[in-house]
C-alpha cells in the first residue's frame, strides 16, 4: 500500500463518472434486497439509473498514460456499477449500460483486473488523510493509523468507513512485514551463522508485526456494528456468483463477456498471501474435501483480483531459491531459528483465529439470526428447510466457514516440531 493517498478525483474529461458516483452517494440509494423500500426510494434509484444510461461513452485512451488515473477510474466505475446492479429490482435482468460497461472493461484490461469491485477499490485506492502531514514529514512515511478516512462509500456510515479502514490500517502496518521478508531473503542468500542469527531476529519481529495486525483486525468491532454491516453494507459488495436472484451480469456493447465477477473480500489482500508464501505455508494450506487441488490457499483463487504489481511480488517471493523454511528442513535445524520461525507461523495462525472470530460476529451470527426470524415469521416449511441448508459464502464466492477453518488448521500444522 503506497504511503501517499490515492488520487481523489479524475480530471475534467471524466468528470461525468465522478458526478454520477457522487449523485448515487448523495441520493443514498437503497439496496433492492432491503426490506421496507418505499415507492419514493424506488423512484430515486430508477431516476439515477436512467441518468446513467444517458451518459456518453467516454474515451479511455488518455487514462492509459497513468497508473494512478487507471486505479481511480476502476474504483469509480466499479462503484457506479455496483450501485446500478444492487439498486435494480430483483426481477430485472442485469444489463450493465454501455457508458459504464465499455470503459470499465477497457480500464480493467489495462490494469489486468476483473471489471468488478475488488478489495483494492474498497481499501487500497479508497483512503485519504484527515489532517495534512506537516511540511517536515517525509512523503515516503506511512500516515498515522488514526489519521485516515475513506473517500467513497455506499452507505456513508461510520460503520462502512471503519470496515474499510480496518483493512487499510492492516495494510499500512504490514509494510514492515514486507520489509522484513525482503531483508530475510537477502540473508538466506548468504546463509552463514551470522545471517541465520539475523534471520531469527527478523522472524521474531515479523511475529510481532503480525500480532499487531491481529489486534487491528479485532479493533473493527469498536466502530462497525455487525447487523449494519451484514444487512446494509455487505450486500453492495456482491459479485455475480453471489447475486441474490442468481442473475447473469451482461455487459452491454461488449462482445466477449467477462467471467471473473466475484465481489471483494479480504482474500484479495496480498499481505497475508505474502506471509503464506514467504513462510512456506502455501504448501500446507490445502483444505481436505473443500478446495480443489489446484486451489492452494486463497492465493491461486484470488490472485486475479490483486493488482498486477502485487502478483509480481508474490511471484518474486515464490521463486526465492533459498526459502526460509528450507533452512530448517535440511539437516538438524538451528534451535534459535526454529523457535523464531515457529513463532512467526503461530502468529499467522492466531491472525486466522481472529479472522474466524470476525466472520462469526459479522456474518455467521447475523445470518443465523436472520434465518431464525424467517422461521418465526412462518416462512413456508420448504423454504425454511432450504434456507437452513444454505452454505454461507463470502462476498468473493468462497464457501466461507469450512474454507477458513481448514486454512487455519493447516497453518497450525506447518509448525515444525523440534528434534528429540
Amino acid at each position: 500500500m503506497p504511503p501517499d493517498p490515492p488520487l481523489r478525483r479524475l480530471p475534467e474529461q471524466w468528470e461525468l463518472w465522478e458526478t454520477t458516483l457522487e449523485a448515487a452517494m448523495q441520493a443514498k440509494l437503497r439496496l433492492a434486497v432491503k426490506p421496507g423500500l418505499t415507492i419514493e426510494d424506488e423512484k430515486i434509484s430508477e431516476s439515477w439509473r436512467d441518468s446513467l444510461k444517458q451518459l456518453p461513452v467516454l474515451p479511455t485512451f488518455e487514462l492509459m498514460r497513468s497508473e494512478l488515473l487507471l486505479r481511480r477510474a476502476h474504483h469509480v466505475l466499479s462503484f457506479v456499477m455496483h450501485f446500478y446492479i444492487h439498486s435494480l429490482p430483483l426481477s430485472s435482468p442485469v444489463n450493465i449500460p454501455e457508458p459504464i460497461a465499455i470503459p470499465l472493461l477497457a480500464v480493467s484490461n489495462q490494469l489486468q483486473l476483473p471489471p468488478v469491485l475488488t478489495y483494492s477499490d474498497n481499501v487500497l485506492y479508497n483512503w485519504d488523510i484527515i489532517r495534512p502531514r506537516g511540511r517536515d514529514d517525509l512523503c515516503i512515511e506511512a500516515p498515522a493509523l488514526d489519521n485516515l478516512r475513506s473517500q467513497d462509500m455506499f452507505t456513508g456510515t461510520i460503520d462502512e468507513q471503519e470496515f474499510y479502514l480496518a483493512s487499510a490500517r492492516i495494510e499500512l502496518r504490514g509494510v514492515e512485514a514486507l520489509e522484513l521478508m525482503l531483508a530475510t531473503m537477502d540473508e538466506t542468500f548468504i546463509g552463514d551463522g551470522i545471517a541465520v542469527s539475523r534471520i531469527a531476529g527478523y522472524l521474531h519481529k515479523l511475529a510481532s508485526v503480525v500480532h499487531d495486525l491481529k489486534d487491528i483486525l479485532l479493533d473493527v468491532r469498536n466502530g462497525c456494528d455487525p447487523s449494519t454491516f451484514y444487512h446494509s453494507i455487505r450486500p453492495w459488495f456482491r459479485g455475480e456468483d453471489s447475486d441474490p436472484a442468481h442473475r447473469k451480469w451482461v455487459f452491454e456493447g461488449v462482445e466477449e463477456q467477462p467471467t471473473n465477477l466475484s465481489g471483494p473480500s479480504a482474500g484479495q489482500s496480498t499481505l497475508i498471501h505474502s506471509l503464506d508464501v514467504f513462510l512456506g505455508l502455501d504448501n500446507y494450506n490445502m483444505v481436505e474435501g473443500g478446495v480443489a487441488r489446484d486451489q492452494r490457499t486463497l492465493l491461486s483463487r484470488k490472485r486475479a483480483y490483486m493488482p498486477r504489481h502485487h502478483r509480481n511480488f508474490l511471484r518474486h517471493l515464490s521463486t526465492d531459491p533459498h526459502p526460509v523454511r528450507m533452512l530448517l528442513e535440511q539437516g538438524t535445524p538451528n534451535a534459535e531459528l526454529l523457535d523464531a520461525y515457529n513463532s512467526a507461523v503461530f502468529s499467522v495462525k492466531e491472525f486466522r483465529d481472529a479472522h474466524l472470530k470476525i466472520v462469526a460476529i459479522y456474518i455467521i451470527g447475523p445470518a443465523s439470526k436472520e434465518r431464525k426470524q424467517r422461521e418465526d415469521a412462518d416462512v413456508r416449511e420448504e423454504d425454511a428447510r432450504k434456507d437452513g441448508k444454505r452454505v454461507l459464502k463470502g462476498t468473493g464466492g468462497t464457501d466461507l466457514v469450512r474454507f477458513l477453518k481448514g486454512v487455519r488448521d493447516k497453518t497450525a500444522e506447518a509448525i515444525i516440531e523440534p528434534p528429540r
